[in-house]
């Protein structure tokens, strides 16, 4: 603010158009926005010509903030001429504080798992915050993630801040689930890579007749299901989590069975199965019968738990096809102590159906 108040001025006759008595402030100081400095501030004041007396004309340095100090420099000469100069200096050296806050907690554990952003705030005690800015984050994953940002006052004076958070928005890899049939139970397993934390496997249908149910929260990666009824089919779930808790799911769908583990009770096949059991502890042998329309058409004695049938066989002096239809079989462990054989209790029984016969 410039305020001039001239007294009187004596011009000589032919004057006119002259320059009459002036009063210059002169300013040194880093100008910054809207009339603020943001640096200490020198003010000196030409005066021309010289004044038979001043007052207030003395250099003066600001190294304060300040909203606004006035400043009067006031200058007389012989002929009667009075001049006054007045000047306003706004000074705001100081930067902004800055605070940073997010758009939302963390998602898990301390952990981000998809794009946030984060807003900056500031607070100026002289002149005022003008305008502050926002960053967005969306990558890359890391314990360390971090953004930048900040606050510009009115003087133009620009403060900062940086707000650090951790960020995984990758789930683990989840290998295919898998599973090793038993007696009415079944084995589950499956592979992740290190960075998975925890596991939760699911099974429709579920426990004590619910649709669904939980059967395993935690860090194994093998599970045991048991008391499974054969013959029915169950849908496996395997979830698995890092630390951010970001997901990946495996499903498989198994038959359960009894001690006959394959084909799986009622399979429908298009070509010779190979029959597989569990094997019986101290076993030398097996009895495997195999029945169609409610008669024997196979008696055969391997040696390990398991047999491929045949397209075409002969048993009691007749040949048989493996053909359309529905089939029944039977497995009996067999014992050898010297030249005595014995055969233990039935390992069990199960059924499957030839849907196409190859030539």
């Amino acid at each position: 603010m410039l305020a001039l108040v001239v007294g009187s001025l004596l011009m000589a006759p032919g004057a006119a158009g002259l320059a009459g008595p002036s009063i210059t402030p002169v300013i040194r100081g880093a100008l910054g926005a809207n009339g603020w400095y943001r640096s200490n501030v020198t003010i000196n004041w030409q005066v021309s010509p010289a004044p038979d007396s001043t007052a207030g004309c003395d250099a003066v340095t600001i190294s304060v903030d300040t909203t606004g100090k006035s400043f009067t420099c006031a200058a007389s000469w012989s002929d009667g001429t009075s001049i006054s100069v007045r000047k306003t200096i706004k000074v705001d050296r100081s930067v902004p504080r800055v605070s940073a806050a997010p758009d939302r907690t963390p998602d898990a554990n301390g952990w981000y798992n998809h794009p946030l952003k984060v807003s900056f705030s500031g607070a100026d005690a002289t002149s005022g915050v003008s305008s502050c800015s926002q960053v967005g984050y969306g990558g890359p994953d890391t314990s360390k993630a971090a953004v930048s940002g900040g606050c510009t006052d009115r003087a133009g004076n620009v403060g900062r801040a940086t707000y650090g958070f951790k960020y995984d928005s990758t789930p683990a890899k989840l290998g295919a689930l898998r599973f090793k049939r038993g007696n009415r139970r079944l084995l589950l397993s499956w592979v992740t890579t290190p960075d998975a934390t925890f596991s939760d496997l699911t099974r429709s249908p579920g426990l004590k007749g619910a649709a669904s149910s939980t059967i395993y929260r935690g860090r194994k990666r093998t599970v045991r299901d048991k008391h499974l009824q054969i013959g029915t089919s169950y849908l496996y779930t395997v979830t698995i989590f890092d630390q951010a808790s970001n997901r990946t799911s495996k499903t498989v769908t198994v038959t359960a069975t009894g001690p006959l583990l394959d084909p799986v009770p009622a399979a429908h096949v298009s070509s010779p199965p190979r029959l597989v059991w569990l094997r019986v502890a101290h076993a030398g042998f097996y009895n495997v019968q195999v029945f169609h329309l409610h008669k024997k058409i196979l008696s055969v004695w391997p040696t390990h738990a398991h047999l491929r049938l045949g397209r075409n066989w002969r048993f009691r002096n007749h040949h048989f096809h493996l053909g359309p239809g529905k089939y029944r079989w039977y497995v009996w462990p067999g014992f050898r102590n010297g030249s005595a054989i014995r055969y233990g209790r039935r390992i069990g029984g199960s059924t499957f159906y030839v849907t196409k016969s190859r030539p």
